[in-house]
């Protein structure tokens, strides 16, 4: 577990805090860093990466812009680099937890080289996307682009 707090940390608005934290965590391998119970609140960290929890309420003050609809946060998905795919696969597979995007190995540029990821896409119990990445190395720089 991290020792410090980074400094974006996105914070999702859940149906079901317990069920989410069981995910997370039992799933994704993610920490509880801390939580108030009471307020159905948990900052999760993996390595560094972190995300706060909040069980959607009608009594607390959250910042909510619209009607809350699953799947929620729909347009982004949240990438977490993790040293290995294969442990967070074999967790889910056995919770027979449906991926939404099968393993792959893909190449992005970045700067003058390729940068190449193992990675799969799973959505959390409200929907939320995640891309499970670990890095797999770099290459030269491929020219694929077309001039027109």
């Amino acid at each position: 577990m991290s020792a410090f707090r980074a400094r974006l940390v996105p914070e999702l608005i859940v149906s079901n805090l317990a069920k989410s934290l069981d995910f997370w965590c039992n799933l994704l391998g993610f920490s509880v860093f801390y939580d108030r119970p009471h307020e159905y609140f948990a900052y999760l960290d993996l390595d560094g990466a972190q995300v706060m929890l909040e069980q959607s309420s009608a009594t607390e003050r959250q910042w909510i812009t619209e009607t809350l609809e699953k799947p929620y946060g729909r347009g982004i998905n949240f990438q977490i680099e993790i040293p290995a795919i294969e442990p967070a696969l074999a967790k889910l597979k056995a919770a027979n937890h449906p991926l939404f995007m099968e393993p792959e190995e893909k190449f992005y540029q970045t700067g003058a080289v390729e940068t190449g990821v193992r990675q799969f896409l799973v959505q959390d119990p409200d929907g939320y996307l995640i891309r499970l990445s670990a890095n797999i190395g770099t290459r030269s720089l491929q020219n694929t682009r077309t001039t027109n």
